[in-house]
């Protein structure tokens, strides 16, 4: 035993050991930086496109087509596989052996272009989030600088990309314990001991550095709101049933118009993304300008008491983000998607007027999330840690169980591995070896 310590303590001090450890310290702080920077610059954009409104709520009929052609263009011409979320991407290359094929999707040129064109889709007005964007690039800058580092396979197989997304998530959130959460329930769907340390050290250090430049911040501020015993039942049940089919519906609409999108997009992308822009800026001008963007001040203000949607702001949302994502462009669905539920909760609460109107927000935040993500216990952990509020534990928890079932009646595999398989499908694959070049040169036909 005492033999088996010490070639473990020199294992760790070896050159190639400590190498690969400050690499992995170096793009685990880099991911922190990015996400750091990345979300300054979609608040900017955001800024930007309610400037042009305020300006007349008539440019986004013009300016919301015109930049998502663009956006939807370069993506086709020179970033092909940043296209939506990114997250189908990142469990795409779990299920992937390839490192060729994988490199292909989780490269620094990918990175890249999935920051310009997200940052060029929120400045169209489209409703779409950066979060799921930067889990992609987490998971992109980490396993590139591993292959850089020629980490050993152990490392590339799978720890470098969930620990790049968990790093994503908790950076972009200001969310260490849902970073790590969502890459075991949703990413990998399994939890392996020999990746655990590197989930944790990489969330910990990207979620550091995002503090150091941002603050330490809660994502929709304190929101001290409670339910009581006697009367939260009700509420809790309502909430989970009405947004996991909510979120359930949501999911199949946008897998299935994604499906049948496919094949007219790729013949006539700039008609489609023309089209869906178009769709995008109605929707905006029904809702009062309220579905344009990432749908952060409208969750923050319903939480906080400080900004009133009508009722049919929730539905508008949900089909405003459906119709963002078929345009092909870059952007995520965690931020529409919380302030879909917030509206939703809003919307509920008209029913429960003895029950604390940001409570109400809470849980219709966490089934709408709960409903289209379908991983529970991330719903419910970082709709805590974004709000700061531990009194709403139970309540939380309970809605996001009741919402993550329903929704499985509606839509019984989860979005992100669906679209995950939609992606492995269409994804290229390294061309077999001949047969002919295998025979060795000096071998004969028979």
């Amino acid at each position: 035993m005492f033999r088996r310590l010490v070639q473990s303590t020199l294992g760790r001090l070896a050159p190639d050991g400590w190498r690969i450890r400050l690499i992995f310290w170096v793009g685990a702080v880099l991911v922190g930086v990015v996400a750091s920077f990345f979300a300054s610059a979609a608040d900017y954009a955001n800024a930007l496109f309610r400037h042009l409104v305020a300006i007349s709520p008539f440019l986004p009929l013009v300016v919301t087509p015109g930049l998502i052609m663009l956006a939807a263009w370069i993506t086709q011409r020179w970033f092909q596989g940043a296209e939506g979320s990114g997250i189908p991407q990142c469990i795409a290359a779990l299920d992937i052996h390839e490192e060729s094929v994988r490199a292909r999707m989780l490269s620094w040129r990918i990175a890249f272009g999935k920051i310009i064109l997200t940052l060029l889709g929120l400045l169209s007005g489209a409703s779409i989030g950066r979060e799921g964007p930067t889990v992609h690039i987490g998971a992109a800058v980490l396993f590139s600088l591993g292959r850089l580092g020629r980490f050993p396979f152990h490392y590339m197989d799978r720890g470098m990309i969930l620990a790049g997304g968990a790093a994503g998530i908790a950076a972009a959130f200001n969310t260490p314990l849902a970073g790590i959460l969502f890459a075991i329930e949703e990413m990998s769907r399994s939890f392996e001991e020999r990746t655990s340390g590197t989930l944790i050290t990489a969330v910990l250090l990207a979620g550091i550095t995002s503090i150091a430049l941002l603050g330490n911040y809660t994502y929709l501020g304190v929101v001290p709101a409670n339910v009581s015993v006697r009367t939260g039942l009700l509420p809790v049940l309502v909430c989970g049933v009405a947004g996991g089919l909510l979120g359930g519906l949501f999911s199949t609409l946008l897998i299935r118009g994604q499906r049948w999108l496919r094949p007219i997009y790729k013949r006539h992308t700039l008609i489609v993304a023309g089209i869906c822009g178009l769709g995008i800026a109605f929707i905006g001008l029904a809702s009062g300008g309220l579905t344009y963007g990432s749908g952060y001040e409208a969750a923050k203000g319903l939480v906080q008491h400080t900004e009133a949607v009508n009722d049919t702001f929730p539905y508008l949302k949900l089909l405003a983000t459906a119709i963002s994502y078929w345009s092909g462009i870059p952007g995520g669905i965690f931020a529409p998607s919380l302030a879909t539920g917030a509206g939703l909760g809003a919307h509920l609460a008209h029913w429960f007027p003895h029950t604390e109107l940001a409570a109400m927000v809470l849980l219709g935040t966490v089934a709408y999330f709960a409903g289209v993500v379908q991983t529970p216990i991330t719903a419910f952990v970082i709709v805590m840690e974004m709000t700061h509020n531990n009194d709403l534990l139970i309540p939380l928890m309970a809605t996001a169980f009741i919402a993550y079932g329903t929704s499985r009646l509606v839509c019984p595999k989860p979005i992100y591995r669906a679209l995950a398989e939609d992606f492995l499908a269409t994804a290229p694959r390294p061309e077999p070896v001949a047969a002919a070049e295998t025979v060795a040169p000096d071998a004969k036909a028979p």
